[in-house]
């Protein structure tokens, strides 16, 4: 059984699962993981969704301010030994049903052409790429999506 608690990023297990998530993302990245790194600080999150199994911290995400309307998706992740089970469609799904309770009316996102199960992921639940916007405009490795989360 998979629940999920809406928390910041103050919460330690949300810590903990971003390390896992940053130690992946640098080797992926290799030379490019600096410029990414800037822009996934986790300091100031308000919104952040834990996922548990059984008790166990296994998969997050977190989403802030884009835009007046727009909730940007940031810091997904599910440990490994968990991946395939569909954690990260329910913190997603939190997600999104966060943004929704908070008035935005919809959600983009940034993830690398290095995390192919990530673009699945977001095509699997309706997001639509996008023209790459701010930092990641003219950036061959990103790919950006957003989604209308108005219903």
């Amino acid at each position: 059984m998979i629940n999920t608690i809406r928390t910041d990023s103050d919460n330690q297990d949300f810590v903990g699962l971003v390390r896992l998530l940053d130690a992946d993302l640098a080797e992926r990245d290799g030379a490019d993981h600096a410029f990414y790194g800037q822009f996934n600080k986790i300091d100031k999150i308000k919104h952040a969704v834990v996922a548990f199994a059984n008790g166990k911290p296994v998969g997050c995400g977190a989403i802030k301010e884009f835009s007046p309307a727009a909730m940007e998706v940031k810091r997904m992740y599910t440990l490994p030994e968990y991946r395939g089970r569909g954690i990260a469609s329910i913190v997603l799904a939190e997600l999104e049903k966060w943004a929704r309770e908070l008035s935005y009316k919809k959600c983009v996102l940034e993830t690398g052409k290095r995390q192919p199960e990530a673009i699945e992921l977001y095509k699997k639940n309706g997001y639509a790429i996008t023209p790459n916007y701010g930092q990641y405009i003219g950036i061959e490795n990103s790919v950006c999506f957003e989604k209308e989360i108005t219903r």
